[in-house]
């Protein structure tokens, strides 16, 4: 029926028994309007608009007030999908909180027959998306069966593609499947008293028009072969984006005929400002011109059903606020050698800006080594699951390449959460004990879980500094089985002298409680050995029958080969690192690390008053600010001399309790719930002024 001005507008909803002559009525030019929600970007999440398919073409515009709306004359045939009443005008006008009346302007334009696809969201059922060679847009309806009318109306548009799941259709006609048939044309000839002569040669002209036609045909088809398997690759990426909740990499199509097409601003999902300073990251017309500038990242929807809002995470330190001076190493090491360093206060500069607790988090960067052993031992492949268990205790060495600094020493009762959607894990960590110094860590993942408490022993030899972890780090998959091991030796050399490097060497023995377990062994590099930093392991059963090996090295790889013997022709990647920062640091961080300090939009209100990133002289070195940071760090010294006290007074850990006469802590649980609650009545203000009387913990 066509579109009038009314108090409230008609609407339809798909419906089996409907579908039929819509897409009839679609197909042979009906128009399509309703209201969608959006996604516009991380500042201002999702928005409503008015979207219109016609002729091929979807544009949207913003909402301002009902008149303005209907851009369309009352003789369009136009089917509504959804609410399209005046009052919910309204509604979607107050909550804009703008007192500007604008007149309708349509801001988005996607010509669906250049290259389109769509997709329905497999976690929620009332958002789908689509496709281009430009923009990936991220639409929401208000119910399943206003999604379902949308994209009725998508596959009714002639040149839209359906993106199936992997394993889906994406066939369609081939050239070779053409065929032209002369046997009438030369029957009608034949009746008019053409002679065969003529008749032959209609043929021929026929059949050569016919071959060239064939010809661009198999272009093109080359081409789409090309475009849906770029599309194939898209859809892999969403999919993994999807389980995650949040896309982290821009998706861009290969070097095709359709490059040419002028881009549009991905205004949906950028983190940049527009220029306009009034209107902070503003809706951009697809039409504005290019702007896939080299600085900017880009990023898709979050999953905003799992109530993470994820964030452009930084990829470089702040700029030092001072130049930092040089300090006597001489001077600071000639009354400490053979002492723990945990007792020794040293200066600022000796520090990177992350805390111990910090450090932990590190040995979770290359966590979907352990998503990959989850999956493994679903389907059954307990052997693939163990190794890759072996190659997560390896990565974590990975960071410790060139860092030469070392973290805080927390706080008594110091605290420290990771929340990452994007990797599908949370992680909590706090300092238990301070004589003996105990960190306890524990981390949710996709169907695993990761716990352990370390005590770091230290000892400062002049020449070298040599760390010895003791704890038992425990891997538990949702299944049942079980992994545990405990960390090797870590040696830093060349204190006062040389080169300053570390080096981590001893014996692993990952044990498990099914079939398989594993043993490593970190060779220990010698001053002429040129091949350092090498891990040899093999994987055994229950039996004690060899079952793979594997060699590497904890900086740069880990391979496996199935069986007894070392055919290293035959060998199977498991881990390799991630690249090094393009912004390098001095004290040498990962990208990884770099993001472990960063206080990111309105988190800080969200944390306990302990957490690691409240910490002053932290900050303060981050930011290069290294007089306020050494003045800071004294300041909690005295405090942390206190703690022993404390502790003995009765103190005890907030998130963990001991087990038993085993000395390790396991999590008791609750620290997710009171961030969700914000209660942290019982947290102290511990980086805060403090008295030296000891307070009562009983």
């Amino acid at each position: 029926m066509p579109l009038t001005r009314s108090k409230s507008f008609p609407t339809t909803d798909a419906t089996p028994e409907n579908g039929g002559s819509d897409r009839e009525k679609l197909a042979s030019g009906r128009s399509v309007a309703g209201i969608l929600y959006k996604w516009t970007n991380y500042g201002k999440g999702w928005r409503s608009r008015w979207f219109l398919l016609r002729d091929g073409i979807l544009s949207y515009s913003k909402i301002r007030r009902p008149e303005n709306v209907n851009q369309l004359s009352p003789s369009d045939d136009v089917r509504l999908i959804g609410d399209i009443s005046t009052d919910r005008f309204s509604r979607m006008n107050s909550c804009s909180g703008r007192g500007r009346r604008k007149h309708h302007k349509t801001v988005g334009i996607v010509h669906l027959k250049q290259v389109s696809s769509y997709r329905e969201s497999k976690s929620d059922n009332r958002k789908f998306y689509i496709f281009t060679a430009t923009k990936t847009l991220h639409l929401r309806t208000d119910s399943r069966s206003d999604r379902a009318a949308w994209l009725q109306a998508l596959a009714s548009t002639r040149g839209v593609l359906p993106l199936q799941s992997l394993s889906g259709d994406f066939s369609f006609i081939s050239p070779k499947d053409l065929s032209i048939s002369t046997e009438r044309l030369k029957k009608r000839l034949r009746e008019e008293g053409i002679n065969e002569s003529l008749v032959k040669e209609c043929e021929e002209i026929v059949d050569s028009e016919f071959s060239e036609a064939q010809e661009q045909i198999k272009l093109l088809h080359e081409e789409r072969t090309k475009l849906l398997d770029s599309l194939k690759q898209l859809e892999m990426a969403n999919l993994e984006a999807e389980a995650s909740g949040i896309h982290d990499s821009v998706y861009q199509l290969p070097n095709h005929k359709y490059s040419s097409l002028r881009r549009g601003k991905y205004s949906e999902c950028s983190t940049s400002a527009s220029s306009d300073d009034k209107q902070e990251f503003e809706d951009i017309s697809e039409e504005d011109g290019p702007s896939f500038h080299d600085t900017k990242e880009y990023f898709s929807e979050p999953d905003v059903g799992s109530g993470h809002i994820p964030f452009k995470r930084r990829t470089r330190l702040p700029e030092p606020a001072e130049k930092e001076r040089g300090v006597s190493l001489w001077s600071m090491i000639k009354d400490n050698v053979g002492k723990d360093l945990t007792r020794v206060c040293l200066p600022v500069y000796f520090n990177e800006p992350i805390s111990s607790l910090q450090k932990c988090f590190e040995d979770l960067e290359y966590s979907y080594l352990l998503d990959q052993a989850y999956e493994y031992g679903k389907s059954g492949n307990s052997l693939r699951r163990a190794l890759y268990v072996a190659a997560f205790a390896v990565s974590g060495y990975a960071s410790t390449e060139g860092r030469h600094c070392k973290p805080f020493n927390p706080l008594l009762g110091e605290t420290y959460e990771a929340d990452f959607p994007e990797k599908g894990i949370r992680f909590f960590s706090e300092k238990v004990s301070h004589h003996p110094t105990v960190i306890a860590c524990h981390c949710e993942g996709k169907g695993w879980k990761f716990w352990g408490d370390t005590n770091l022993r230290s000892k400062f030899w002049g020449r070298s500094i040599q760390l010895e972890p003791v704890g038992v780090l425990t891997l538990e998959f949702d299944d049942g089985e079980t992994f545990q091991w405990s960390k090797v030796t870590t040696t830093i050399y060349n204190i006062l002298l040389g080169k300053l490097y570390c080096d981590h060497h001893g014996t692993m023995q990952i044990r498990g409680n099914r079939q398989y377990s594993c043993t490593l062994k970190f060779k220990e590099q010698s001053i002429l050995d040129r091949n350092p930093h090498q891990v040899n392991g093999v994987v055994e059963d229950v039996s004690g029958k060899k079952a793979a090996k594997l060699y590497g090295k904890w900086d740069d790889s880990l391979y496996y080969v199935a069986g007894d013997g070392l055919n290293k022709a035959s060998a199977s990647l498991l881990w390799k690192p991630t690249k090094p920062p393009p912004n390098v640091t001095r004290y040498n961080l990962t990208s990884f690390a770099i993001t472990l300090n960063e206080l990111t939009p309105g988190l800080e209100e969200k944390l306990p008053p302990t957490d690691s990133r409240l910490r002053p002289d932290q900050r303060h070195l981050e930011n290069g600010e290294y007089e306020k940071a050494n003045e800071e760090k004294q300041r909690l010294e005295r405090r942390q001399r206190m703690s022993r006290k404390i502790q003995e007074s009765g103190w005890r850990p907030r998130w963990f309790e001991p087990q038993g006469e085993s000395e390790s802590y396991k999590y008791t649980g609750g620290y997710w719930e009171a961030r969700e609650e914000r209660s942290w009545d019982d947290c102290p203000n511990i980086f805060g002024e403090f008295t030296e009387e000891i307070p009562d913990c009983a």
